[in-house]
C-alpha cells in the first residue's frame, strides 16, 4: 500500500514548545490513522493516577494475580475520554483491533483487557482513556502553522521510555532539541 508523503499514520506528532493548548502542551502523540477525513492519535506522555486494576475492577475483571494490572493509564486525548484505547505490540489481535503497522496495533474492545488481566495479552501495552482527533485538513493546517513537528515513530519511545522523556526523545529522532526552539524573541 503506497502512502502519500502527507500521510502521518504511524508518525509521532510532537507539540512545538510554544503550543499553548492545554490538551497538547509539551505532548507527543502517536498517529494511529490519517486519511482525507481526518486523523486519530493517542497522546503518549500524559499519565494519570489511575492504574489498570482500577478499570478492571469497574469492569468486574479479576487481575489480582498478574502484575500488568499495576500499569499506569494515560490521557490519550480530549475525545471520548470515557473510552479505552490500548496501543500494543502486534503479535495478536482482538475483536476491534486496528493494525497501524506490522509492529503496532490499537485495540478498543474489552477482550484485550481481559487477556491482559489474565497474563495473555500483548507483550507491550500502553493504555489510554480518550484520543486526539482532527477533522479533514485540520491537522495539515496545524502543521503548516508550525504547531507540530512530525517524525517517524519508534516503538521503544511508546513502550519503553518513561513518559516524561517521550516528548524530547521523539524530537531527538529528527535531530531537534526542543530546548532550543522558541518563537519568543530574546529566548533561546
Amino acid at each position: 500500500m503506497e502512502m502519500s508523503s502527507s500521510n502521518l499514520t504511524s508518525q509521532f506528532l510532537i507539540a512545538m514548545p510554544d503550543l499553548e493548548d492545554a490538551n497538547f502542551h509539551h505532548t507527543v502523540t502517536y498517529i494511529c490513522e490519517h486519511t482525507e477525513q481526518g486523523a486519530m492519535g493517542i497522546v503518549l506522555n500524559r499519565p494519570t493516577d489511575i492504574r489498570l486494576n482500577d478499570i478492571l475492577g469497574q469492569l468486574d475483571i479479576d487481575s489480582s494475580t498478574h502484575p500488568q494490572g499495576e500499569q499506569t493509564i494515560y490521557v490519550g486525548g480530549p475525545v471520548q475520554t470515557d473510552r479505552g484505547f490500548v496501543l500494543h505490540s502486534a503479535e495478536k489481535t482482538w475483536s476491534s483491533t486496528l493494525r497501524v503497522t506490522e509492529r503496532i496495533c490499537v485495540t478498543t474492545s474489552i477482550d484485550i483487557l481481559e487477556a491482559i488481566a489474565h497474563g495473555q495479552g500483548p507483550a507491550k501495552t500502553m493504555i489510554a482513556l480518550g484520543y486526539a482527533g482532527w477533522g479533514g485538513g485540520q491537522l495539515e493546517e496545524e502543521l503548516i502553522g508550525n504547531s507540530w513537528l512530525s517524525s517517524p515513530a519508534d516503538d521503544r519511545i511508546i513502550f519503553d521510555l518513561d513518559p516524561d522523556q517521550r516528548w524530547k526523545a521523539a524530537a531527538r529522532l529528527m535531530g531537534v532539541d526542543l530546548d532550543l526552539l522558541s518563537s519568543s524573541p530574546g529566548h533561546a
